[in-house]
Parts: structure tokens; C-alpha cells; sequence
């Protein structure tokens, strides 16, 4: 079986990963991968926006980074990359980043519910008490649909974030997945499977079944990732992704090369 790449991960200038850059591919060549990318996340305009991601100035480094380890690594195809999070109304900081290095991909992915409240910070877990879970699932859904929408990435991340303290949206849902799959397959921007999900308190991949059923109905591709943030995590828990999305119709998956598409088998 030929392994789909790894195209979601980290490196220790995001503030929160560990493991050098040429760890997180020796150990991809190590579990038969061929094919990865580094996808760390962007600065800001801000720098202080929050913790855990590069500051602008340590951008330059990243793409240095990630040129040395194509360099050291001449077997493995290396993607350059970035998980960029969609604000509404920040469509044109996501523009400057894309002009400045000549990146294979962007994820698109939302964090932020509102401007001071990313629904995955276990700092922040207490403001789920305050809050009604059907309210924040339509919230994100909505910004989800702008951000595949705007064609602005060519991959949309964890596409059901939300659950990953446990926290469910109950019956309803259905309508916003299908919008936001609407315009994904619209735009021909893919979703991951994720499967850092199985590492957290959820302990399911993102997305669920229903929406990566949903989503081959609607013809979106996908791609892999396993969001990983120690050399460790690369390709974590593939099999099972593999698995999840067989199940759901997929037999190809999308690689990418200067922002370019191309659909592989798996």
C-alpha cells in the first residue's frame, strides 16, 4: 500500500512543537512515508496575537529550515507550507503571506469563534461552561464556509475542530456541513483527515464519518495529516485514517507542488 503524505506539521518555532525539522523527516522515512509537508502555523500581523505560533520575524528562519531539510533529505519529498487561520476580514494578510515565499499550500484552518476565543486552547477550556455548543459549532461552520469560499487554501484543517474537548453540537448540524462541503467542493479546496483527534480527548480523527461521507458525496478530496508536533506523531495513526476514508468511498487523495493539485491513488 503506497502511504498518502503527511502534510500537516510543526516545528519547535510555532512555540508549542518539538524536534528539529530533519527529525520529523528521518522519521517519515522511517514509517515508509515518501512525501511530507510542513505546515507550520503563520504569524500575524501581531506578534502577541497569542502563543502559539512564530512571529513574523522568525519566518525567513522557517522557510531556511525547511530548505536546509529538502537539502538533507533528497529521498523524501519535502512540501513548504503553512496552516494560515481565517479571520473574516483578514482575506488580505493571507495575500501578503502567499506572495512572499513560493509556498506548495496553504491549510485554511479556524481556530477562532470570535477575536479573543480559539476553541481548541486548553487555557481557554473554561469559556465552553459560558457558552451553548450548537451556538459555537454554527459560528465555526460559518467561518469554515467563508474561509473555502474566499480560494484562498488549497487544503481546509480539522474541519470539525470543536469536539476536541468532547463537546458535541447534538442533532442540527447536517445543514452546515453541507454548506461548508458546498463550498469546498466549489472551490476545489480539500479537507484533511486529521488525525491528531485520536491523540486528544475526542478520540476520533477530524472529520467524522458522517462528514467525510458527506464530503465524498459532494466530490471534495482530501488530503492526510497528522498535525504533528514531535518528530514522533509524523504519520501517527495513518492506518486508521486510511481506513476511515476508504469507508467513506476514497480510493485518491490530492498531493501538492506550487500550489498545484495533482490526485494520487493510496
Amino acid at each position: 500500500m503506497v502511504l498518502p503524505a503527511d502534510y500537516h506539521m510543526h516545528t519547535p518555532l510555532c512555540r508549542h512543537a518539538v524536534g528539529e525539522p530533519d527529525e520529523y523527516a528521518r522519521h517519515a522515512l522511517e514509517i515508509g512515508l515518501t512525501e511530507i509537508g510542513f505546515s507550520d502555523h503563520s504569524p500575524m500581523r501581531q506578534d502577541d496575537f497569542d502563543e502559539w505560533r512564530m512571529n513574523f520575524d522568525k519566518l525567513q528562519e522557517y522557510v531556511a529550515n525547511v530548505r536546509q531539510t529538502q537539502k538533507n533529505f533528497p529521498q523524501l519529498q519535502i512540501r513548504m507550507a503553512l496552516e494560515v487561520d481565517y479571520f473574516p476580514g483578514g482575506e488580505d494578510w493571507v495575500r501578503e503571506l502567499a506572495g512572499l515565499y513560493p509556498w506548495d499550500y496553504f491549510i485554511g484552518s479556524v481556530h477562532y469563534v470570535s477575536d479573543d476565543w480559539a476553541i481548541d486552547d486548553p487555557k481557554k477550556i473554561s469559556e465552553w461552561k459560558n457558552r451553548d455548543s450548537f451556538e459555537v459549532w454554527k459560528i465555526y461552520f460559518e467561518r469554515l464556509t467563508m474561509a473555502a469560499e474566499s480560494g484562498l487554501f488549497e487544503i481546509i484543517g480539522h474541519a470539525d475542530l470543536p469536539k476536541k474537548f468532547g463537546h458535541r453540537p447534538g442533532p442540527g448540524c447536517a445543514p452546515l456541513y453541507a454548506k461548508f462541503l458546498e463550498a469546498a467542493g466549489a472551490a476545489g479546496c480539500a479537507i484533511e483527515l486529521n488525525t491528531a483527534g485520536l491523540r486528544k480527548d475526542c478520540t476520533e480523527i477530524y472529520p467524522s464519518r458522517e462528514i467525510l461521507k458527506m464530503a465524498f458525496e459532494k466530490n471534495v478530496p482530501i488530503t492526510f495529516g497528522s498535525d504533528a508536533h514531535a518528530p514522533g506523531e509524523v504519520g501517527m495513526n495513518f492506518a486508521d485514517a486510511i481506513e476511515l476514508a476508504r469507508d467513506a468511498g476514497y480510493g485518491k487523495c490530492c498531493r501538492f507542488k506550487n500550489r498545484r493539485r495533482q490526485i494520487v491513488a493510496f
